[in-house]
């Protein structure tokens, strides 16, 4: 998610990234693919409210899909129309929703399980 590519990949990526991201069916299974496949990345990134958890959930998806780095993602966002940004985002915010529900949940039969 993190790592650089070449001039020559950067092309390649922007009109997928763009394409995936303006897809916000596909966008978003791919980020409830990443609150499942992801559970590490997940709790260091979305337990971390000053930080904007919907890009990471974005960017972590647009990754899982298509490899892409989180820099070329960011620049596909800024092709995106207000409409696609909102469906997209509306998409974010049901994963990090649906996360941090089995997030407590967990946490609650850990706490309870420990009080036996």
């Amino acid at each position: 998610m993190w790592r650089k590519v070449s001039k020559s990949e950067e092309l390649e990526f922007l009109p997928k990234a763009i394409e995936f991201t303006g897809d916000h069916v596909l966008y978003g299974s791919f980020m409830r693919r990443v609150i499942v496949e992801w559970p590490i990345g997940c709790e260091q990134n979305l337990t971390d409210l000053m930080i904007n958890r919907k890009a990471w959930v974005g960017h972590a998806a647009t990754c899982l899909a298509i490899r892409c780095p989180e820099y070329i993602t960011r620049a596909a966002w800024g092709h995106l129309t207000d409409e696609q940004r909102s469906l997209a985002n509306r998409q974010a915010q049901n994963a990090i929703d649906e996360w941090e529900a089995r997030y407590v949940r967990n946490l609650t039969s850990q706490i309870c399980l420990s009080l036996i």
